[in-house]
């Protein structure tokens, strides 16, 4: 009897319930009560309201599509094929682990196959994928492989440089360094002289 490949099906991920307003201003109050102070005291009495209202602001990634930002590109190029790089990208994120704020700036560069994309929208990626609860790491990898899977170019390059408060400002306190982290795609990781091209204009 001929044997039966099973073929394992990858269970979806659980949706997420999101609390409301009112839940969320009530957690506020309680990390500021288990902080030791007296949340309806004239100082603080709107600040879970306030500190709401900038989780929207600081996670409004959530809400966008990256690759949906890529979307709009332009073939009129006259066959240019030459190296594409905006940088220093200044990006505002939040460690995961600790939820402390990450502060950076980004170098995304690209050799276009065909098409190229707005620079404005370069800069609109790493935010959305910035406006989230982040490691440095896995923001790097997600900036490049939205670009490749998108533009499709001849290679992707991205290289992230980063100040993370969950370690200056709290843990061991290291004020004053910054990680590094860089994802290279295509030629940029198949050709050293490219890499290095692109890598001479990260100051």
């Amino acid at each position: 009897m001929a044997s039966k490949t099973t073929k394992l099906i990858a269970a979806p991920p659980p949706l997420v319930t999101r609390p409301s307003r009112a839940e969320a201003e009530a957690a506020v109050r309680t990390l500021i009560s288990w902080a030791g102070d007296d949340v309806t005291r004239d100082g603080l009495h709107e600040t879970p309201s306030r500190v709401v209202r900038a989780y929207e602001e600081y996670f409004r990634g959530y809400e966008q599509d990256p690759e949906d930002i890529l979307n709009k590109t332009f073939e009129e190029i006259e066959g240019y094929d030459e190296m594409i790089v905006l940088r220093s990208i200044r990006f505002e994120s939040h460690c995961e682990h600790h939820m402390a704020p990450i502060i950076g700036r980004a170098w995304v560069g690209y050799i276009p196959n065909g098409r190229v994309v707005g620079i404005s929208k370069l800069a609109r990626v790493v935010e959305a994928y910035a406006k989230r609860l982040q490691i440095q790491e896995k923001m790097t990898a997600q900036i490049a492989n939205a670009i490749e899977t998108v533009l499709k170019p001849q290679g992707v390059a991205v290289v992230i440089k980063a100040e993370h408060q969950c370690m200056t400002a709290r843990g061991v306190m290291k004020p004053g360094t910054d990680l590094v982290t860089s994802r290279m795609l295509g030629i940029f990781r198949d050709n050293s002289i490219t890499r290095q091209e692109f890598l001479s204009m990260v100051d």
